[in-house]
């Protein structure tokens, strides 16, 4: 089967909104949600903001047996599922379930419950370790409990590449559409704000150490000085175009291309894969440059990083040549979950023909990008998304309107 495959259903749990329309209205509005780490005392760590999901009660959302057996991100993703499959329509029980697959990426899996259980192993024993650690903290717990609870039993897994998981696993989803599973559902959430993940995220050396909430995170800023991390991201339900006309679903839009690179060796002298990447994208859709409405931007906010994302769009777009925007910067960068959260971004400009600010930056003027500071209303129908992770990833998911 080489049909379209299509977005018909979306579920958002952000640092700026619960929820896609809280999402959305203070995305598109430049309100920021990075404040002081509230899930643990970060008083004695040099990075002290993160952008945390408000307002969250997992029992609000979930049946009580489950809470035992789930991290945060985990409950996160599942409550995002729902809500993804309630705005597609979908009822999985009246779906044969080998029609039905599950396809998420994780960054670092239940690192709090992880850690939480180890604080048990040392302090009490061995036999106060939940035998629920044998799976909660695992990458692909996710896409397993997605499953289980909706009773999809079709091609399923999880995609581990850092940053860059959540858009590969979209595309990941993409191919087992086109191979004939009828619908999947797709995306990341990824939550490791607890000490033993703050850690591990210090020890990338990229987190900014900034305590101003508006000054902590610039991409494309002369004052750019690493990240603020963030929990969350997008849940997404992807069909075959033929499936979602049968069932008269709405469709956001279309997943159009996808280009994927390695990065050379630091001392290689070879460019950085990210915008072949682009034109991988491109080519994959379709599509020419001139065509493209807009980039959600990966916006590491490392000047190194940022010079070489700059250089792979003046060398696509020419300079100026794109929109460019990075609405992150409201929500920090959420590891697997941002990618699919830009998607999600991407495809609600391409309802309402708004591009979402870039919140705090004052752009860099050498690097010549049209860089969106304010809400700017304007048609789209085609956006490109980018993501980059840690180590060489580099992905980028052609979206489109339908």
């Amino acid at each position: 089967m080489t049909g379209k495959t299509v977005v018909t259903g979306l579920g958002v749990a952000s640092p700026n909104g619960l929820g896609t329309a809280d999402f959305w209205d203070n995305t598109r509005s430049g309100k920021s949600g990075i404040g002081l780490v509230t899930r643990f005392d970060p008083t004695n760590y040099p990075a002290r903001l993160a952008g945390e999901v408000p307002g969250f009660t997992a029992e609000d959302h979930l049946p009580g047996r489950l809470l035992p057996q789930t991290d945060r991100m985990t409950r996160l993703a599942l409550a995002a599922a729902d809500w993804a499959l309630e705005d597609a329509g979908v009822r999985p029980a009246e779906i044969p379930a080998f029609d039905m697959g599950v396809v998420t990426a994780s960054s670092s899996g239940g690192f709090e419950f992880g850690q939480g259980e180890l604080q048990a192993l040392w302090s009490q024993g061995s036999q106060y370790v939940s035998a629920y650690q044998s799976f909660a903290w695992f990458y692909a717990v996710n896409s397993g409990q997605i499953s289980i609870r909706n009773g999809m039993k079709g091609p399923s897994s999880v995609v581990v590449s850092d940053q860059a998981g959540g858009l590969d696993a979209v595309a990941q989803a993409r191919r087992q559409i086109r191979r004939g599973t009828p619908l999947v559902v797709s995306g990341a959430i990824d939550a490791s704000i607890c000490p033993w993940g703050w850690v591990a995220q210090l020890a990338g050396g990229r987190l900014s150490t900034s305590e101003c909430v508006d000054r902590a995170y610039l991409p494309f800023d002369a004052a750019a000085a690493g990240h603020v991390p963030g929990e969350g991201g997008a849940i997404v339900v992807l069909e075959s175009e033929e499936s979602a006309v049968v069932r008269g679903a709405h469709v956001y839009g279309e997943i159009a291309g996808y280009g994927a690179t390695f990065d050379p060796r630091p001392d290689s002298g070879r460019e950085p894969g990210l915008r072949r990447a682009v034109e991988l994208a491109l080519a994959d859709a379709g599509v020419e440059p001139g065509e493209v409405d807009v980039v959600f931007a990966d916006a590491a906010a490392v000047p190194e990083l940022d010079r070489a994302e700059a250089a792979a769009l003046r060398a696509v777009f020419g300079p100026r040549g794109v929109a460019v925007t990075a609405p992150k910067t409201m929500t920090g960068r959420l590891y697997s979950g941002a990618g699919p959260l830009d998607l999600a971004a991407a495809l609600l400009s391409m309802d309402a023909g708004v591009i979402p600010p870039t919140v705090n930056v004052e752009p860099v003027p050498g690097y010549d990008l049209d860089l969106v500071v304010e809400q700017r209303s304007t048609p789209v129908h085609c956006a490109l998304v980018l993501a980059r992770g840690e180590g060489g990833f580099n992905s980028a998911l052609l979206v489109r309107s339908v």
